[in-house]
């Protein structure tokens, strides 16, 4: 039996790795396979807990690892909680698919609860929002809330001083006259030409309508749009006293909520923007009275993304706290739930053939699974549920992965956008690695140095160079698995790469001669260490990068006379190991040279 055929669901079926805000293509499929994990639903229950029973607080921070269902988190929020513009799909249906995936009695009568609430749901991702906007400006964040307010009412959201122009037509009952005068003296749409507002004939055409519509003298309207640039400015209570005025036209009870995707690689460690964020939440909270609700995800809690901060810092981030009260934290845990639960959920012939394997091999997992040497422990496979469900992949993978990509993206060696680690999904690599290795016997373990595979199309050349090399240059396969292997695990601290943590790491098939895989290792690790792929440190290897690999080339290249040699050591043994030429007899205290 092949791999391939043991999966409940086809693994090579389409699954969107990253959950992007604005796609509407997926959103059916994305309801359907969310999974509610056990972290999830606690942080789901107390959510809606603080959402239906308003008391002051009106933030939500949704923090956790990498893949862990931050972001799927908050577009399911978006829906459950709303309804969100531009995607036709009916928030009853989201309600009653988290009614169904619920495992407590708590969850289904707090999901109707906050059914009841009715709610518009703003969902964004705020690097793509933010446009020609740059973090550096101060009121960066504050710009991009009202860009996306502006553009849910159907107002010009990328030029502020248009938006706002639209928007006092619309309060002066003005905007469609003005659209339908302006069509009439232009031949063309106000939404289609509004982007070209710089153009002369545009002004010129903007000039007339609203003489047109307003009944003013046209000879007294010079530039109108050209007065809205020169006097516009934004203030977070400008934007909380027209979210207020907003909702004030609204239904009782009504509710607009921002819903911010990767709001902590946006802020990183700029606590002014930070400080924005818990300023733009207060005004709405102090304006709206409950009625905006702002909820945000992050890589980090909130006092990883603020890293170190002065007292009066300390002071002003204790503010945010209070503000975004409600914090949900998403765990490696979920991770791996996430990944057994969406893709590696077993069918009936499937369980049946790895409950034989585990039955002959559960005896083994701690020898061929465990670290040691110092290493950090991971959890092994636990009972045959947990074995069949994380088959062909070990426990130990997920955790150590992670970790892995946390420290290769702190050492900047992702490209671009995708320094951060928020833009790859563990679920994507998994689902990559599930793919390639379909076409082999059940009983084939996938490898830690599978994984390496996921991330390199984000890698940085330079960051992966001795691999790009090793693969054109060396014929053992089993030392470029290891060379990825290394480069991995490079920036792990609590794991050791020793020859026997490292055959851990490339053991593929139950059944493998385990002894002879380790002489294999050890043979590997000494090519790549003559070819100066790796270094070697007492019984540790580790992966070289670019520099490190010219340093030590030079050392390696250094002629040293043997006479140096044994002086050298002649220094060493006699001027810091036994720092005397001399031995006392002690019977009679007589010295003698030596």
């Amino acid at each position: 039996m092949q791999l391939n055929d043991i999966f409940a669901k086809d693994v090579q079926r389409l699954i969107e790795g990253v959950i992007k805000a604005d796609d509407a293509a997926h959103l059916g499929t994305e309801v359907e396979e969310y999974v509610l994990t056990n972290e999830a639903a606690k942080g789901l229950e107390l959510l809606l807990e603080a959402y239906t029973n308003y008391t002051n607080a009106n933030g939500v921070w949704i923090s956790g690892f990498f893949g862990s269902g931050k972001s799927h988190l908050l577009k399911m929020l978006a829906h459950l909680l709303g309804d969100v513009e531009g995607q036709e799909f009916d928030r009853s249906q989201v309600v009653e698919s988290f009614r169904a995936k619920a495992s407590d009695a708590f969850l289904p009568p707090l999901l109707d609860k906050s059914a009841r609430i009715p709610a518009k749901s703003l969902l964004f991702n705020i690097d793509q929002k933010v446009a020609l906007i740059t973090k550096d400006q101060t009121d960066a964040l504050l710009k991009v809330f009202v860009k996306v307010f502006d553009e849910s009412r159907g107002y010009y959201g990328d030029q502020g001083h248009i938006a706002r122009f639209e928007r006092q037509l619309d309060d002066e009952g003005q905007l469609e006259a003005f659209k339908a005068a302006f069509q009439s003296i232009s031949g063309r749409e106000w939404v289609e030409r509004r982007p070209s507002f710089g153009l002369p004939t545009v002004r010129n055409q903007v000039n007339e309508a609203y003489a047109q519509v307003t009944g003013v003298d046209p000879a007294t309207v010079t530039d109108i749009l050209a007065t809205y640039q020169a006097t516009y400015a934004v203030s977070i209570e400008d934007f909380a006293d027209d979210v207020k005025a907003w909702l004030d036209t609204q239904p009782d009870g009504f509710r607009l909520n921002f819903y911010v995707d990767e709001v902590g690689q946006f802020i990183g460690s700029n606590t002014h923007l930070m400080l924005n964020l818990q300023t733009i939440a207060e005004s709405l909270n102090t304006k709206c009275d409950g009625r905006a609700w702002v909820m945000v995800t992050s890589q980090e809690d909130m006092d990883k993304v603020v890293g170190d901060r002065t007292k009066q810092q300390g002071n002003d981030f204790s503010k945010i706290q209070a503000r975004f009260n409600t914090r949900v934290k998403l765990t490696s845990a979920d991770v791996e739930e996430v990944i057994r639960k969406r893709l590696l959920e077993k069918n009936d012939t499937g369980e049946m053939a790895l409950a034989a394997i585990y039955a002959e091999e559960s005896a083994n997992f701690k020898t061929l699974f465990d670290f040691v040497d110092g290493a950090k422990t991971y959890r092994n496979y636990t009972d045959e549920t947990h074995f069949v469900g994380t088959y062909p992949f070990v426990s130990y993978q997920f955790p150590l992965f992670q970790a892995a990509i946390e420290g290769i993206s702190d050492h900047n060696a992702f490209e671009g956008r995708n320094s951060s680690v928020g833009e790859r999904s563990m679920l994507g690599v998994v689902q990559q690695v599930a793919k390639e290795i379909g076409n082999v016997e059940v009983g084939t373990l996938a490898t830690f140095d599978h994984m390496f595979a996921g991330i390199r199309a984000s890698l940085k050349t330079a960051a992966q160079k001795q691999i790009l090399e090793a693969e054109r240059n060396l014929d053992n396969q089993l030392a470029i698995r290891l060379l990825k292997a290394l480069f991995l695990v490079k920036y792990v601290e609590s794991f050791q790469a020793t020859p026997r943590n490292l055959t851990v790491l490339v053991y593929d098939n139950f059944g493998l001669d385990l002894p002879a895989l380790a002489e294999d290792v050890k043979e590997a690790l000494t090519l790549l260490e003559t070819q100066t792929y790796v270094q070697r440190n007492g019984n540790t290897y580790e992966y070289l990068t670019n520099e490190e690999q010219v340093i030590e080339e030079e050392i390696k290249n250094v002629d040293i006379d043997a006479s140096e040699v044994s002086a050298q050591l002649f220094k060493i043994l006699s001027g810091d190991v036994i720092k005397t030429t001399k031995i006392r007899y002690a019977k009679n205290g007589q010295d003698f040279p030596f």
